[in-house]
């Protein structure tokens, strides 16, 4: 890969991102590498849904790469890119409501070859045994984590490469996220990196090798998720840098305590 990048891993470099004529990220930098889960954390409208959308071709980023074995895929469409290899879970949990989830699986498979997509939907039916059993409901029919599941698998029948996920446990039980977690894991260990973005930073530091922290559309932190893990303060203070670099007041800390962070 170019730039000294190795292979094993997908490169957001430089990305600027415009939304309404706003920079909303600037000059964002981040390394995913494969087999591993790489964490983002961040308060609400740091900018790193946009990000996400931007590296999965949904938004045309104004300046930057995402580079994957040296080619850059920033801007090419969305179906381009999962096709490279990388596919994304936006936040909101976006399927087909009225299909069932049989068929919300077959969308995601419709452009696969078809040992590709036998290979891809059985091991996300091992990998999600509660969705296998509710093939045949309606999508809308199925609860909130059950939905959060089937998003998941949306993205990891095509078996990537990458897959940035965005807010993993947004209003999902405990018990529920207890139950995903080590679906993520799982899917690192088989070779695929994963960038989590998770309002519930010790989710996600729990899972993560490396961590970014973004706060007004800038990384103010990276490094290896053990640091952040071991100094709650460090997570603390990265929250804090807007008003020293200038860009407005400060946001408010974590709610009591750096675990639950605003996503």
């Amino acid at each position: 890969m170019s730039g000294g990048v190795p292979v094993s891993a997908l490169s957001l470099s430089g990305l600027t991102v415009e939304r309404g004529g706003r920079a909303v990220v600037r000059d964002v930098s981040i390394e995913v590498p494969a087999a591993q889960v790489t964490a983002l954390l961040g308060p609400n409208g740091a900018g790193k849904s946009t990000l996400v959308l931007s590296a999965g071709g949904v938004l045309r980023p104004r300046s930057g790469a995402v580079l994957l074995d040296g080619t850059d895929l920033a801007g090419r469409r969305p179906e381009r890119i999962r096709q490279a290899g990388v596919a994304i879970v936006p936040e909101g949990r976006r399927m087909l409501s009225d299909l069932t989830v049989e068929d919300n699986l077959r969308v995601a498979m419709y452009a696969l070859p078809r040992p590709q997509a036998e290979a891809g939907r059985a091991r996300v039916l091992e990998l999600f045994p509660q969705i296998a059993r509710r093939l045949p409901a309606p999508a809308r029919a199925l609860s909130g984590g059950e939905q959060q599941m089937l998003v998941l698998a949306q993205a990891l029948v095509s078996q990537p490469r990458f897959m940035l996920i965005d807010e993993l446990s947004l209003g999902l039980a405990p018990v529920v996220v207890s139950r995903l977690i080590p679906v993520i894991r799982a899917v690192a260990d088989g070779g695929t990196g994963v960038l989590l973005i998770e309002q519930f930073a010790t989710v996600a530091l729990g899972l993560a090798s490396r961590a970014y922290v973004m706060e007004g559309g800038r990384i103010r932190f990276s490094g290896a998720a053990g640091e952040l893990r071991s100094n709650p303060e460090l997570l603390r203070s990265a929250y804090l840098l807007r008003g020293s670099a200038g860009g407005g007041s400060a946001p408010s800390p974590a709610r009591g305590h750096a675990g639950n962070l605003d996503g």
